[in-house]
């Protein structure tokens, strides 16, 4: 039997049976949209492919791993899962799949910044506004029901999961670390009453045919004036002497008061340098050390695995592993993905990115690639941004993330 466990609100009826939630749409009597909430592993896998059907026809969509999502959406497998409350939710739209969503509730991040805050994230949706709204009002139906008082997204777990939604820049292709979306998205938060809480900007920066001489000048007075040194590292030292907790350590210093950063405890510390670190090609990530063996900055780039992925549709079997292995390391495309710059905010404005990129740029030269695609850069960020300056650049894409009190 299916019993009713709260009242009609903003169109929307909630069941309960066997610890599956159901949200029905109802549209003059017609039921048109149901929110299930994934229970089990099969269910799971249907959340986690949705995306490969809604963008198949799409050139500038890049799936995630499958692996990866299956992992990070695992509460027993993320070790985000000891930190925050999260439910998965699909919508059926007359029977058929047609959209997802994660709910998450950071303890972490609404303890730091003293909020009471529901996330949505991981959301995808066919171009239907009754779709759309069930997903979110199944959300702020998770939020109430703990507390929250405000909607925030799309942001995932952690700042290392996918964020934000794209608003500019949709004919071009995706990176693999940010997520691409269809124009229809922004318009359908609008009507829903969201607003901006934060936008982000993406670059295309081109590799020069040499390293900038203001560039080379500002290394040498960084070395004698201050005695740092740049540092590479081998995947001993990151597996097995903590130079990955370092790495970690380092971008919690620089981007703890950035926009809903969510400070990232050991354990979590721990998979990421296991999962992500562990297989990146380290002569593309460098380190600068203080006189003392500080680490205070850092630049992780990687060869891009956008085209990689595509190929496999985010599948390592059977032959998604060989794509990203030849990408990684045989024959790369031209485009360098620039993951993460961090620079010890005891440090700023002494001109320590001069030394990652006298050391990153002959790499990239030797390695043929032809521009680096920034990560998102939030756009208030003028010190971020001001690095390109340089460099022949153009602007890429732009991506917001959406808020609105509940």
């Amino acid at each position: 039997m299916i019993k009713p466990v709260c009242r009609w609100r903003a169109g929307f009826l909630l069941f309960e049976r066997k610890n599956v939630t159901l949200w029905t749409f109802n549209e003059k009597h017609r039921m048109a949209v149901t929110i299930k909430q994934v229970q089990s592993r099969r269910d799971l896998r249907r959340f986690v492919k949705f995306p490969l059907e809604l963008y198949k026809d799409c050139p500038y969509f890049v799936p995630s791993l499958f692996s990866d999502e299956m992992t990070a959406l695992n509460p027993k497998k993320n070790p985000m899962g000891n930190y925050s409350l999260s439910a998965r939710f699909l919508a059926y739209k007359d029977g058929k799949l047609a959209g997802r969503v994660v709910a998450i509730i950071n303890r972490i991040a609404n303890e730091h910044w003293k909020q009471a805050e529901v996330r949505f994230g991981w959301i995808d949706f066919i171009d239907d506004r009754e779709v759309s709204q069930a997903l979110i009002e199944a959300v702020i139906a998770f939020g109430k029901a703990h507390g929250m008082t405000r909607i925030t997204g799309p942001l995932g777990f952690t700042d290392f999961d996918n964020e934000g939604c794209v608003i500019e820049g949709f004919d071009d292709i995706s990176s693999y670390a940010l997520k691409y979306n269809y124009p229809y998205y922004g318009a359908h938060f609008e009507a829903m009453g969201f607003g901006k809480a934060n936008d982000w900007l993406e670059y295309r920066v081109y590799v020069p045919a040499q390293v900038p001489d203001k560039v080379v000048r500002a290394c040498g007075i960084l070395k004698e004036r201050y005695g740092v040194r740049l540092r590479k590292i081998n995947k001993r030292e990151v597996l097995h002497e903590h130079y990955g907790r370092k790495i970690f350590d380092l971008v919690n210093r620089t981007y703890c008061e950035l926009f809903d950063y969510t400070v990232l405890p050991d354990e979590v510390i721990d998979q990421y340098v296991k999962t992500y670190l562990s297989l990146l090609d380290l002569k593309y990530v460098t380190l600068v050390e203080d006189k003392d063996g500080k680490l205070i900055a850092l630049a992780v780039n990687m060869p891009s695995i956008a085209h990689a992925v595509q190929k496999g549709r985010g599948y390592l079997f059977p032959l998604g592993w060989w794509y990203l292995i030849r990408s990684m390391y045989l024959k790369h495309e031209e485009a360098l993905e620039m993951m993460l710059i961090a620079v010890d905010p005891e440090w700023r404005n002494r001109g320590v990115h001069a030394l990652l990129f006298n050391d990153l740029i002959p790499s990239l030269i030797e390695g043929g690639f032809k521009y680096g695609e920034s990560n998102a850069e939030m756009e208030t960020n003028n010190k971020v941004q001001n690095l390109w300056n340089l460099y022949e650049k153009e602007f890429k894409r732009r991506r917001r993330v959406f808020t609105k009190d509940i």
